[in-house]
């Protein structure tokens, strides 16, 4: 893998395939601009948005190697972008369930709002900065005619850390959920057991969005542990199928799933987001702690038929 007359694929990047990636990635992108600008939710842009400009970039870099297989910029342009890529729209989907939290009720939740947005937010960034650097690596080495596989070493570091961060986020969530439909609070003491609990619509058409976004950026990540670990001449890599499948699928329907199933419009505009409110004058504030955020939105409780509201 180090100079410009081996296959570093072991296989040439089918050109349809890389073309309907672009043109996927390209409608969710400019769909997420605006469904951004209509909702004011404005960390959609740094975060899903950029997440499908890294998407597009590195299916860029297929395309190319599907028109000159031997050429290495494209190779490592592809390979670092789709990598690192799925990164900030996992931060979206961290962000998103920070909020849900907040309106259904914090005390089912073992950290708060902000503090889980704030640690998985954290999480977040750390692989997001092992996995460009092992990138960076893995790249200055095959320039200088070296083994990049030292920095497939640490991109991997990076993808094992993201995929630890998503399956503790994962079974937080869903502790989360089954404590607030069985109201079964973390904390009992703040509040008395009144009886079940339900989810309107749309919150249950979040929850199902948030979900499936997640479990595909899970599927993914998985498969790109494996791929790095079975090293850079390993049957995995050398696949095509596996990679369209399980990494530009899976991203594809991670993100179209935010795009159907969009916080703004499931949950509220801007202006409803992150504790604010809009009093009698229209002026937004905004309430809460980090140790204990303000509740947006108490659904009410479902004590069965003839129980008085």
């Amino acid at each position: 893998m180090s100079d410009d007359h081996e296959n570093q694929y072991h296989y040439t990047p089918t050109l349809w395939i890389g073309i309907l990636f672009l043109v996927l990635f390209s409608i969710s992108g400019i769909l997420h601009i605006l469904e951004a600008l209509y909702t004011r939710l404005w960390f959609l842009l740094p975060t899903v948005v950029l997440a499908n400009i890294g998407e597009i970039i590195g299916w860029s870099g297929r395309v190319w190697s599907s028109q000159n297989v031997f050429a290495n910029t494209p190779f490592l342009i592809q390979i670092c972008s789709t990598i690192i890529a799925p990164t900030p729209l996992l931060a979206a989907n961290f962000v998103i369930l920070g909020e849900v939290i907040r309106r259904l009720g914090q005390k089912y939740s073992r950290l708060s709002a902000k503090a889980y947005t704030f640690v998985f937010l954290a999480c977040d960034i750390i692989a997001l900065i092992v996995q460009a650097a092992g990138g960076g690596v893995a790249s200055s080495a095959d320039t200088d005619g070296k083994d990049p596989s030292s920095g497939g070493h640490i991109m991997l570091g990076g993808i094992v850390f993201q995929l630890v961060a998503i399956s503790v986020y994962m079974l937080l969530a869903t502790e989360f959920v089954l404590r607030y439909l069985k109201d079964r609070p973390v904390r009992p003491a703040l509040v008395a057991a009144v009886g079940p609990r339900t989810l309107d619509t749309r919150m249950r058409l979040m929850l199902f969005g948030l979900g499936l976004s997640t479990l595909a950026i899970f599927i993914r990540s998985i498969y790109r542990v494996v791929e790095l670990a079975d090293g850079w001449d390993g049957r995995v890599i050398s696949t095509e199928r596996y990679f369209d499948w399980l990494d530009g699928g899976m991203i594809t329907l991670a993100t179209f799933t935010v795009n159907i199933f969009h916080p703004g419009l499931l949950l509220g505009r801007g202006n409803r987001w992150f504790g604010k409110h809009i009093d009698a004058s229209g002026t937004s504030s905004r309430s809460g702690t980090f140790a204990e955020d303000a509740t947006v939105v108490e659904p009410k409780r479902d004590n069965g038929p003839g129980a008085k509201v």
